[in-house]
């Protein structure tokens, strides 16, 4: 049985969108996820919450890239920080913790995308640490409206 993050499913559905679940064995980092799924790890979508004036937001940025504190402060226009988990897990109550899917605007928080992110189709984190869903990047720009920054 799938547990994909309801809110996500719901939503990809909804919106009429094509996507598949892929089952894998456990993991964490978004780099062995992406080993794991055969994937690039520029083609990994990973989430990163950070709080910006006490406000959570969500960086989305490729495996294979890390997100820089002062690009994304830079794009935001203040200070930002890592946020803790206590401070985003009661926003993502269908997810396991650290495998948030890149979908802040169904949680409460302004997405920004990496504008390195450039792969045609993404795969990230279900919600769960044993799925992904994969799917074409357009569709997500469009159901996201990511504001695209240089993040990393």
């Amino acid at each position: 049985m799938t547990k994909v993050a309801a809110r996500v499913r719901a939503h990809l559905e909804e919106n009429g969108v094509a996507f598949e679940v892929e089952p894998h064995r456990p993991a964490y980092t978004a780099q062995e996820i992406a080993a794991v799924e055969h994937v690039p790890g520029s083609a990994f979508a990973k989430a990163v919450i950070l709080m910006a004036d006490g406000s959570p937001l969500m960086a989305v940025v490729s495996a294979d890239r890390h997100v820089s504190i002062a690009n994304v402060s830079a794009a935001v226009g203040s200070g930002v920080r890592l946020a803790a988990e206590a401070e985003f897990a009661p926003l993502c109550p269908d997810c396991e913790r650290g495998a948030e899917p890149p979908f802040g605007n169904l949680y409460g928080m302004p997405v920004y995308l990496d504008e390195a992110f450039t792969a045609r189709e993404m795969v990230f984190n279900a919600g769960n640490h044993e799925e992904t869903i994969r799917m074409s990047t357009t569709d997500y720009v469009d159901l996201v409206a990511p504001i695209r920054a240089e993040l990393s």
